[in-house]
């Protein structure tokens, strides 16, 4: 009887629909949004100011690229863009599909537009084609045969060819916060017709669980639902013991993460590598992205170290390669390689600082001209106007240093970048001082 009940529900959500009532239908699948309205957690996009509203308003759709993390819409949302534009809708998988693959799906765009019918072709996992065939989508953007809708859970600065880039807007789509993730909740338990067998402290842990996913969120629902027997309600330790999932120990999107974070980087700065491990493994237990925390690692690498140790942005590029190469959990021993090193280097915040002098005073002198000596002088009128005039080739003077201004004249000569006496950087330092005397010496200073 139990059972029976349990289906219920889902045998009259069919039925109302006029489908035919074959097996179930997983419970994301069943309550995928119908229109863009639908869509939780994207406002930025889909709100009444959102980049696609905007768009939608004008009845015309150019290619994007949608670039976020799994389970947050971008599949749907690009289904339901081609029933908002009347376009029709394609999709192809980039880890299923090849050059055949692509020649099918742009031909019967081709045929498709001759009958006045626009395609708007989706491509999950775009990143995944190689550049070739990246290139290959070019022509059929530019003439108008497709409307390209790309998703990608890479970083597309890296993954995507410039060229296709350029001919893409890209959106980006967001983790899912809790208020998202319990409008799931309650939409799924108004059509279920049946309310999530959890305490209110349950509650929140199946929030943290799913992730910032979506679709996770739906699945690990039904799995509480199929678990439950009559009248019963799951605590907190039940439930992670029924899911054999532990709940994070703390939010991703709240407090908890910026202050391991915060921790994590401290630590880093300040020498302490056993703290350093400490944050690092309590970020990992609680379910942190192990590329979010690499991402960090090279972060420190060039903030806190910098050219005290160049090989610190080295190791820390390398541990987030090796991670890409063993995932989890293997890689994540790369990282925690990195981190240690990253906390046991010299460190040096000079480049950090002359950066932003230099960003400052660029800002407020950005329209002043270099000099004329260190332009070049392709034309003779350049050439008559003085460009190039008393450049002194380096590599011809003594010590391969010619002691030339390189600053805009009217702003005269800065120092930005003011080397420790430690690390590496003593190497430097030791380089300008000479450099400073030579200057002074053939400048007759």
């Amino acid at each position: 009887m139990s059972a029976k009940r349990q289906q219920e529900p889902t045998t009259n959500l069919f039925a109302a629909a006029g489908m035919e009532q074959d097996a179930p239908h997983p419970l994301p699948d069943r309550l995928r949004p119908r229109k863009l309205s639908d869509v939780v957690g994207q406002d930025h996009i889909l709100g009444p100011d959102g980049a696609l509203t905007r768009m939608l308003e004008t009845r015309t759709l150019g290619s994007l690229i949608f670039w976020g993390p799994p389970g947050t819409g971008k599949t749907t949302v690009a289904r339901l863009l081609a029933d908002a534009t009347e376009l029709h809708f394609e999709q192809i998988s980039a880890v299923f599909s090849g050059v055949a693959d692509l020649k099918k799906a742009f031909d019967a765009a081709r045929a498709r537009r001759e009958t006045g019918k626009g395609t708007l072709l989706f491509v999950d996992e775009v990143h995944r084609f190689n550049r070739a065939q990246q290139d290959s989508f070019l022509p059929v953007m530019e003439d108008g045969t497709v409307v390209l809708v790309g998703a990608t859970t890479e970083n597309p600065s890296f993954e995507l060819n410039a060229a296709l880039l350029s001919r893409a807007r890209v959106l980006v789509f967001h983790s899912l916060d809790a208020e998202a993730i319990e409008k799931l909740y309650a939409h799924a338990e108004e059509v279920e017709g049946r309310k999530l067998p959890l305490d209110a402290e349950a509650r929140a842990v199946l929030v943290r669980m799913a992730d910032g996913d979506g679709r996770a969120a739906l699945t690990l629902a039904e799995e509480v639902w199929r678990s439950a027997r009559k009248d019963e309600v799951f605590t907190p330790t039940q439930l992670q013991d029924i899911l054999q999932r532990r709940a994070p120990i703390y939010d991703k999107s709240a407090d908890g993460h910026y202050n391991l974070i915060s921790a994590l980087h401290k630590s880093v700065r300040g020498s302490d590598p056993d703290a350093a491990l400490y944050y690092f493994a309590r970020m990992l237990d609680a379910g942190e992205d192990p590329l979010f925390l690499a991402r960090r690692v090279v972060r420190m690498a060039v903030e806190d170290i910098g050219l005290a140790d160049p090989q610190a942005l080295v190791i820390a590029n390398a541990a987030k390669d090796a991670y890409d190469f063993l995932g989890s959990p293997e890689g994540e021993l790369a990282i925690a390689q990195a981190v240690v090193y990253v906390a046991t280097a010299p460190k040096s915040n000079a480049v950090y600082t002359a950066f932003g002098a230099a960003k400052q005073v660029a800002k407020e002198g950005g329209s002043l001209l270099p000099p004329k000596h260190i332009l070049n002088s392709p034309t003779k009128l350049m050439k008559s106007e003085g460009y190039g005039a008393g450049y002194q080739y380096d590599h011809d003077a003594p010590d391969a240093f010619s002691g030339q201004d390189y600053f805009p004249e009217t702003l005269g000569r800065q120092t930005f970048y003011d080397p420790p006496d430690r690390g590496f950087e003593r190497e430097i330092r030791k380089r300008l001082e000479y450099w400073a005397r030579l200057r002074k010496e053939r400048d007759g200073t």
